[in-house]
């Protein structure tokens, strides 16, 4: 299967797939397309500092490398603090997996290191998103938009605050009443509800920074989900609203942890024939008769 590189920094999933070799642009980066560059000498109130950008990215390759390299992979994350760009995006070439991190969406006001990190674990979860692939095509590289998002905080987050006193966090936090009553409900230990309220929290914060860069006319709310039923699976990505639903979404799973697999997207995750919570949102995913929806 021959690949072929775009050169556009803002491609964030690309690859070649089939017989036909056809170029498959998958996605434009984390966040919509934009022309904001922020660059590292600019002083910013707000965003991340290097040293907080530095600490995550130590963690997040202690965590990822390993796991990476137990599915076939090796783990390339390039640190573009220096860069102004305001995204994210990864890439495959065969057995190197990369993740590329821009400095300048680091420093957009309003992110903040749980946003941050939720970022990092969406452009992991095109490398280990499982399905949905991009087109259905389970043996493509790439997990679709929407999957992406799920896996980043269903799985991803959870490993990356698996060793911190989330509790402690927490209550440091001013916290979204609708977070907190949802989070409560679904889990029973109080460190798992930490864990849901952070992820969900960091959910939120992304979904305003996508609102604002897509220049969407409402601000994404976990109280105004969207209520769109696709009539197939939207590869690409939705509307800040969706994808804070799904945020919300995965934070608030109670299934086990089990790896997502390539082929079946039930394996791991909240299906409607288990679960009332949890599941990947309509307004993108389109689940199979399987689920009884």
């Amino acid at each position: 299967m021959k690949r072929i590189l775009l050169t556009t920094f803002l491609v964030a999933c690309l690859g070649m797939i089939g017989a036909t070799h056809k170029t498959r642009v998958l996605c434009e980066g984390f966040a919509p397309k934009n022309n904001l560059n922020i660059p590292a000498t600019l002083f910013a109130d707000g965003g991340l500092s290097l040293d907080q950008w530095t600490a995550l990215f130590d963690k997040y390759e202690k965590i990822y490398a390993p796991i990476v390299k137990a599915r076939g992979g090796n783990l390339t994350l390039n640190r573009l603090w220096e860069d102004g760009t305001v995204n994210a995006n990864a890439d495959q070439d065969g057995t190197t997996w990369v993740v590329n991190m821009y400095g300048g969406l680091a420093r957009y006001p309003s992110m903040t290191l749980d946003g941050m990190t939720l970022v990092v674990c969406h452009e992991t979860g095109h490398h280990l998103g499982g399905a949905p692939k991009v087109g259905g095509d389970s043996s493509f590289w790439a997990s679709n938009e929407g999957a992406a998002d799920y896996f980043g905080v269903l799985k991803c987050m959870r490993n990356m605050f698996a060793d911190e006193d989330n509790i402690a966090v927490v209550s440091q936090m001013s916290v979204e009443p609708t977070i907190q009553k949802t989070c409560t409900a679904q889990f029973q230990d109080q460190k798992e509800q930490a864990i849901c309220v952070r992820s969900a929290s960091a959910g939120l914060v992304l979904g305003h920074i996508l609102g604002e860069l897509g220049q969407d006319a409402q601000v994404p709310s976990v109280d105004t989900p969207d209520k769109s039923v696709v009539a197939q699976t939207d590869d690409q990505h939705p509307a800040a609203q969706c994808r804070l639903d799904t945020y919300f979404q995965g934070a608030n799973c109670a299934a086990d942890l089990a790896t997502f697999q390539d082929g079946d997207y039930h394996t791991g995750s909240c299906t409607a024939s288990k679960f009332k919570m949890g599941l990947r949102p309509t307004c993108w995913f389109k689940a199979d008769d399987a689920d009884g929806t």
